[in-house]
């Protein structure tokens, strides 16, 4: 049986697209924002653009509640996988 925490973590395309996400696991809440440069105007600079998270632990919003954490993370698919883990290791 896996005890890896199921995180889910949207795909490049919906960050490169502008798109918030906030998720949770277990107690865990975290948010996620992407930090996206334009190369053109339809274009995204998916080298120079990065993504945002920030998590905390309880029943409340993002609001409400006190961030514990944050970490900033390349707007690519190892960046992606590396924000994953980042967020495992806080369930």
């Amino acid at each position: 049986m896996n005890n890896m925490p199921d995180i889910y973590i949207p795909t490049l395309h919906s960050f490169a697209m502008k798109n918030p996400f906030t998720g949770s696991c277990g107690q865990l809440r975290f948010k996620i924002v992407p930090q996206v440069q334009m190369l053109t105007q339809k274009e995204v600079d998916m080298e120079n653009s990065t993504i945002f998270a920030q998590y905390w632990h309880g029943p409340l919003c993002y609001e409400k509640s006190q961030m514990e954490g944050e970490a900033t993370f390349p707007m690519s698919e190892d960046g992606r996988e590396a924000l994953k883990k980042w967020l495992e290791e806080k369930v």
